[in-house]
């Protein structure tokens, strides 16, 4: 039986990949969900609309009702980004070897 090690690094970077976006993913709905609760709007709906929508868009629909939210956007993505590393891992790709 021989090793491939082609095969081996491109599963490997299938894994990662796919790893990688599922994390930053939950990343922007989880900040969106926490920014929505700082600003009393729905946070299940502001969640579900990062599937559609880029968050420069979100926050630009945001800030003409409630002015400029950059500060509190930076500050929930940091605690969103702390939460699910506390939960799922951190997302930095395992090495081989």
């Amino acid at each position: 039986m021989v090793f491939d090690l082609r095969r081996a690094m491109l599963k490997k970077e299938e894994f990662e990949s796919a790893r990688l976006q599922n994390f930053e993913f939950r990343h922007r709905a989880r900040t969106m969900r926490l920014l929505a609760q700082q600003i009393g709007e729905d946070p299940q709906a502001l969640a579900v609309e990062t599937a559609e929508r880029s968050d420069d868009a979100i926050l630009a629909r945001l800030a003409e009702k409630h002015g400029d939210l950059t500060a509190a956007y930076h500050a929930c993505r940091h605690a969103a980004r702390v939460e699910l590393i506390a939960e799922i891992g951190d997302p930095t790709p395992h090495r081989l070897g």
